[in-house]
């Protein structure tokens, strides 16, 4: 990875946001208008937050960020309102083959890190290639996310990214967020001596199934505070099952909903200002 990746500075978000806001406006309307006509269909794995699946107990979840020590944070779809991988897949021109295997693997027809794994093969992005995709298409950090982490932080509490993402593209995010890069956990891509891909780190957590709880373990046992009270806040599945060996966990829909996610949380919000 080049450090020109890790220190680059990402532009003002504020337009990305209005942006943001204004894209989930459209797709909310668009549902509710396919509802009204009678349109049932939806999709296996997601759907928009504010018409059909209103926040659960939002009360008691900003009271659980209270007491927590740790607030650990999923990024794509979450922290963020796009899909790292499949933007960069879109940007090197294999959008539609990632998206196809993307599918399968959340089917569960394979393992986390064999789907990775292909999806990088398909990809194969350059180091060049991610330097301008950082710079051409930077992230949009979803609504209320920065103010979130500006009071936790404030309050005196350790925010850590946990994804399954890579590193590359998140190391911007965290830099906007003021989250040190030593509180980020994720994928890392690997490029041989001419800047070509080669792989990925298989070491990291985040690339296997389960990587999510083995971070917040890591996590844990770094800090080495007697009964932390660990929370994790996230969009999919690998952040619901962080429990254990995080305490709670908060699901968040305000960029899409995972109607299984949904169900199975017992705290779940649809904005950050719910939160705070």
């Amino acid at each position: 990875m080049s450090s020109s990746v890790l220190s680059m500075a990402r532009p003002s978000a504020t337009s990305a946001t209005n942006n943001c806001a204004t894209a989930t406006a459209t797709l909310l309307a668009k549902q509710l208008n396919a509802a009204l006509a009678g349109n049932k269909r939806e999709t296996a794995t997601t759907t928009t937050s504010a018409v059909v699946n209103p926040p659960k107990q939002p009360l008691q979840a900003a009271k659980i960020i209270q007491q927590s020590h740790v607030v650990c944070f999923d990024v794509d779809s979450t922290v963020i309102c796009e899909e790292g991988i499949d933007e960069l897949a879109e940007f090197c021109g294999k959008g539609s083959e990632v998206a196809r295997v993307t599918k399968e693997a959340m089917g569960g027809s394979m393992s986390f890190q064999d789907a990775l794994k292909i999806r990088l093969n398909i990809i194969r992005p350059t180091q060049k290639q991610v330097d301008e995709f950082i710079k051409q298409r930077p992230s949009t950090l979803s609504r209320n996310v920065k103010r979130l982490v500006a009071q936790l932080k404030a309050d005196g509490k350790q925010v850590f990214l946990i994804s399954g993402g890579f590193d590359c593209l998140i190391a911007p995010v965290a830099n906007e967020l003021g989250i040190p890069l030593t509180h980020m956990y994720a994928n890392k891509m690997l490029f041989d001596y001419k800047g070509d891909y080669d792989s990925f780190d298989i070491t990291q957590p985040t690339s296997r199934s389960g990587g999510k709880a083995e971070a917040i373990g890591m996590i844990r046992k770094r800090l080495a505070i007697d009964g932390a009270l660990i929370t994790m806040v996230g969009d999919g599945a690998t952040d619901l099952e962080a429990v254990p060996p995080a305490n709670n966990f908060i699901g968040y829909g305000g960029n899409v909903v995972r109607p299984e996610v949904y169900r199975r949380a017992q705290y779940y919000i649809t904005d950050f200002e719910q939160l705070m």
